[in-house]
């Protein structure tokens, strides 16, 4: 069987897949691995500049993509023990990422792992510091038992750069949500007794600039998905606190660097946004319909 198996969704990633193709075939990784790009109906040179790596290039209808179905369908394709995605622009920060990322598979009990986002050049000062605040430098390892010292952090889980063991996939599978499936199937590891582990030294670089109606948009989601998951009570709401707070200390001042070094530039009001839109998400039931469904950025009331 093959050791691991990268797995990269991609639509109209012209512009990325070749820099992420790059640095995943400048890994310094001695054992056997396969790459399959999963391509959802791109329009620009995706495929054709994919097609020049060696790796396995499958096409679905762009109506089919679905969040949580399409990783499962990679999953589905691959031979690997381990079960790696990676987000098509998302960028391996070193030589080492790989080995890094799936050195926590050590212990039996870990059943995924995360790692590390550095902020692109450019980046606001508010997706710095949120990233600084998700991803540390400390790795970490969390399951049930620490649920009420983490918080919202326990299920805290992200595909964009993160492994899975296959046995494990196989039992479990990314839930039937339309999104942030991630947390999700995060959800399921812990409360079924595995491990999540966090390792800062697997890091890629990743980031979105979003202007104040996208962020709030994007956190309104985020705050439906917790209530929906069954996440939200009076940890998870102190963890989240503790967490605000420290990214309006960090948002205080233009010195805040992210770990690629970047003095990015800062906005109040994208925190701004941010705060008010996990208030409304978690709140949605007290909301009308009409207004839900233009606030919610990946149409979760359609």
């Amino acid at each position: 069987m093959t050791y691991s198996s990268i797995l990269i969704l991609t639509r109209n990633e012209a512009g990325n897949i070749g820099r992420c193709l790059d640095g995943v075939f400048s890994q310094k990784f001695e054992r056997a691995m396969e790459v399959i790009v999963v391509d959802s109906g791109s329009t620009d040179a995706t495929v054709e500049i994919a097609r020049r790596y060696p790796v396995r290039v499958e096409q679905i209808p762009a109506g089919s993509f679905h969040h949580a179905r399409t990783r499962n369908y990679a999953a589905g394709l691959a031979s690997g023990e381990f079960l790696v995605y990676l987000a098509a622009d998302a960028f391996p920060a070193s030589e080492g990422w790989l080995e890094s990322l799936l050195e926590p598979f050590a212990d039996r009990e870990v059943a995924a792992v995360y790692g590390r986002h550095l902020a692109k050049e450019g980046a606001t000062l508010e997706r710095c510091a949120t990233l600084a605040t998700i991803y540390g430098e400390s790795p970490l390892v969390k399951d049930r038992s620490r649920k009420r010292e983490l918080g919202h952090r326990c299920y805290h889980f992200s595909t964009v750069n993160a492994a899975l063991r296959r046995a494990v996939w196989e039992q479990v599978n990314f839930p039937e949500v339309k999104v942030f499936e991630d947390v999700a199937i995060a959800k399921r590891l812990i409360e079924a007794g595995w491990k999540i582990a966090y390792e800062p030294r697997a890091a890629v670089y990743h980031s979105h600039n979003h202007e104040p109606d996208k962020l709030l948009k994007r956190y309104f989601d985020i705050g439906v998905m917790w209530r929906r998951l069954g996440l939200w009570d009076r940890d998870f709401r102190a963890s989240l606190v503790r967490d605000a707070w420290r990214l309006v200390r960090a948002g205080g001042g233009n010195g805040h660097k992210n770990g690629n070094g970047v003095r990015p530039r800062g906005s109040l009001r994208l925190n701004a946004a941010k705060f008010a839109g996990v208030a409304l998400g978690l709140n949605e039931r007290l909301l009308p319909l009409k207004a839900k469904k233009r606030l919610s950025a990946f149409h979760l009331f359609d």
